[in-house]
């Protein structure tokens, strides 16, 4: 408990929310355990290759008459039987299926290792995600909250010039009810940022938002064009890198082996068996030459004449085994083609996304130079306006008008603001690029 109250009082940047996002969240674990279970399955695979040897024994008692397997005769009475049998076969060949198994396992392990480094780069822009929402409600909070306090400031001018008789008492009723709406405004940006907060705090597996705080980068240097490069270049230099790419590709060679495995099936199959065996017979009986009686022979001296070898090489031909392994390959060819439509439209989807994103950054980029115009103007505006108003020469509805045109402005900038920062974050990650706020 303690640990964690440190770590909640601590100013937590984007790049540690991720690093810690990618060691403590639970689902990139199971998503790490997935990688544990492939190394495991690849490991039986190399040892299937070993021969296998297996030990049995076996101890009971025969009531009535049988044919003992030891003296070849009849017995009538009760007798005791130990057997003790080890036995080992290898696979001489077996139509290289095995080791095409081997081969497939290492594909599917590597496409594993992929599919959990782009469940962490999900995870990643996500967290990004949730980092720029917070900042942006901040931003928020405190254009809803200037707003609220312009408003309230006019709103006590207006109050002695309405009891001073200099203006009429409607004007200040329209001038309360626009603060009523800008206080309605800066509560809802309230709520949308503790939202934000708690999403990001869930997404990071934390018990609480309490004492979680972010910290607040410059944002301006985030702000500095950076579409220099194409949205083909990159695509091409995400086409080799990202995981989701190398996934597919790893999914295909796979159901190429799978299909080699498949063809396997058509061949002979060559074992060599052995096996070592021994036992005891209580039906097994000597004379003793002394007492002229027949006594049970001695179990150590049975266990050693009874020993014996075997060994052999089969050879399994398939003929016919109503058309499984034909229907296997075709099966196989079919996944081979599926898997490459995978990778094709994952290559269709990363451009897609790519150049979607390189497109919105563009788009946000001009609509924030423009809308830096527009808001530099209803400020200028909106001064005026206020001045006017101080005075007496503008009425409040004109007054509330021109308010109202700052705060459009204004909240057109910072949605274009924080639409360029995040599309151009995106980029920067398809380019290889660490997530980051602070650039250079």
């Amino acid at each position: 408990m303690l640990i964690t109250s440190l770590k909640a009082q601590e100013v937590w940047t984007l790049e540690k929310c991720v690093e810690y996002a990618l060691t403590n969240n639970i689902q990139v674990k199971q998503q790490l355990l997935q990688v544990e279970n492939e190394q495991a399955l690849l490991q039986q695979d190399k040892l299937s290759l070993l021969p296998s040897v297996n030990g049995g024994a076996s101890h009971g008692y025969n009531f009535g008459q049988t044919v003992d397997r030891y003296t070849n005769q009849f017995a009538t009475n009760r007798v005791q039987t130990d057997n003790f049998y080890l036995g080992s076969t290898v696979t001489l060949f077996g139509g290289l299926q095995k080791l095409n198994q081997i081969k497939q396992r290492k594909k599917d392990l590597e496409a594993t290792h992929f599919d959990t480094d782009k469940f962490m780069d999900d995870m990643s822009l996500n967290i990004a995600t949730g980092y720029l929402q917070i900042l942006y409600y901040k931003e928020l909070v405190k254009t809803t909250q200037n707003q609220l306090n312009a408003t309230e400031l006019q709103s006590k001018r207006l109050k002695i010039l309405v009891d001073a008789g200099s203006l009429a008492q409607g004007d200040f009723y329209t001038l309360e009810a626009q603060r009523a709406l800008d206080n309605s405004q800066v509560v809802s940006a309230l709520n949308n940022l503790d939202i934000a907060y708690l999403t990001l705090v869930q997404m990071l597996d934390l018990p609480t938002t309490q004492g979680f705080e972010i910290e607040t980068p410059d944002l301006e240097m985030a702000l500095q064009p950076s579409l220099a490069t194409s949205a083909e270049q990159i695509y091409g230099f995400a086409l080799e890198t990202q995981p989701v790419i190398k996934s597919a590709e790893s999914r295909v060679k796979s159901s190429e082996i799978g299909l080699s495995m498949a063809q396997g099936g058509q061949s002979p199959t060559l074992t060599l068996q052995g096996s070592l065996g021994t036992g005891f017979s209580g039906a097994n009986k000597i004379l003793d030459t002394i007492n002229y009686s027949y006594n049970t022979k001695p179990f150590a001296d049975q266990v050693k004449d009874n020993f014996n070898r075997s060994i052999s090489l089969n050879l399994n031909v398939p003929i016919f085994n109503g058309w499984a392994t034909r229907t296997a390959i075709s099966r196989a060819k079919i996944n081979v083609e599926n898997s490459q439509y995978n990778l094709e439209l994952s290559k269709l989807q990363l451009r897609k996304t790519i150049e979607q994103a390189y497109a919105d950054a563009k788009a946000a980029l001009n609509n924030y130079n423009a809308s830096t115009i527009g808001v530099n103007a209803a400020r200028e505006s909106f001064r005026y306006a206020d001045q006017k108003f101080n005075v007496g020469t503008l009425n409040s509805v004109d007054y509330n008008n021109s308010k109202k045109d700052l705060a459009k402005a204004e909240s057109d900038q910072l949605n274009a603001k924080f639409e360029f920062i995040f599309k151009s974050t995106v980029l920067d990650f398809y380019m290889g690029k660490p997530l980051s706020l602070k650039r250079k």
